[in-house]
């Protein structure tokens, strides 16, 4: 069972999309196509050789996409459901490792029984035999592979663990809670919130990447999701760092990191939470960051609650949605 703070802390992250949604916008250059599957909660994004894998939270099913285009369904059905806050909980990534399928399952279902599988780093073989390679997490809401080992970001115990392929786990990095000031607060109560106080909440790793032997993390923020309360922060792949380097600030809600061709950043923005209606529709945004001036160009505009994308090839990207969307741009 896992504590009310840790559940609360990623309130609102990542529930349902309701609705039409405007049509995204795409910045010169780009050329944008769209591939939707009606009830579907598409998360995480990886390649597997030219196929395309991504996770649905409303089936709990892997998908897997052909060069042709054709999205098959394959594997295990996962558990998957709504947690205690309302949020889809399930198979949140699913990567390619070797001759296995590393799955990273969410918390478990609320008025559902804990199962096997919840909370866990999975390996599916190709003969679809399923083992546990660690379930000592309470959110595994995004991981990456790199030399053979897992580092897993959980969402809500706010941490960063290393996970060797027998399932022996370290954590290499816990993040503070952050701190806002009263003044963004006091829109939500003026009453609660006094001026020239500080208030904390916690940071909410969501997304990871590595560049340069360095691991970069997005911290989401936890509730209530300021406008402009995201960051980006790093620390050295072997860990030992007392501190994380900030790395990007400014930022709404960043979901996912990824490192393009050329070397420079892509921050997916989930959105603008607005406190009667959630995350805004239409508030998502994908930014292209340059590493040396540190100015940001939007590349892909008007998408609503957006979890994850992928660098596919020099010229290709993908991003996934929770309204069962996957849009492919192409750099012209």
């Amino acid at each position: 069972m896992h504590s009310l703070r840790g559940l609360t802390i990623i309130a609102g992250l990542l529930f349902l999309a309701a609705g039409a949604s405007a049509e995204p916008a795409v910045a010169p250059g780009y050329r944008l196509e769209t591939v939707s599957l009606p009830g579907a909660a598409f998360a995480g994004l990886s390649r597997d050789g030219e196929a395309l894998l991504v996770t649905d939270l409303a089936s709990g099913r892997l998908y897997r996409r052909d060069a042709e285009g054709k999205l098959v369904a394959f594997g295990p059905v996962f558990s998957h459901g709504l947690d205690v806050i309302g949020d889809p909980t399930g198979p949140y990534r699913v990567v390619r490792a070797g001759d296995v399928l590393v799955v990273a399952q969410g918390w478990t279902p609320a008025n559902s029984e804990a199962g096997p599988y919840d909370h866990a780093l999975i390996a599916i073989d190709g003969a679809g035999a399923v083992r546990v390679i660690s379930s000592d997490f309470w959110n595994p809401f995004d991981f990456i592979l790199a030399d053979g080992v897992y580092y897993v970001i959980d969402a809500a115990r706010n941490s960063v663990e290393r996970v060797q392929t027998d399932g022996q786990k370290k954590t290499i990095m816990t993040f503070r809670r952050m701190a806002e000031a009263a003044t963004a607060l006091q829109d939500l109560s003026p009453t609660e919130f006094a001026t020239g106080n500080s208030y904390e909440v916690d940071a909410v790793p969501t997304g990871i990447g590595l560049r340069d032997r360095r691991l970069y993390v997005a911290l989401f923020g936890g509730f209530p999701f300021l406008a402009g309360a995201g960051k980006i922060v790093s620390i050295p792949e072997t860990g030992g760092a007392s501190n994380p380097r900030l790395d990007v600030e400014g930022l709404n809600a960043p979901v996912a990191i990824a490192f393009d061709s050329d070397g420079e950043m892509l921050v997916l923005e989930h959105g603008i939470y607005d406190q009667p209606e959630g995350f805004r529709k239409g508030s998502g945004r994908l930014l292209r960051l340059d590493t040396r001036t540190g100015s940001r160009k939007i590349i892909l505009d008007a998408l609503t609650r957006p979890v994850s994308v992928l660098v596919w090839d020099q010229r290709r990207l993908v991003v996934s949605d929770l309204g069962g969307n996957l849009h492919f741009l192409t750099r012209e």
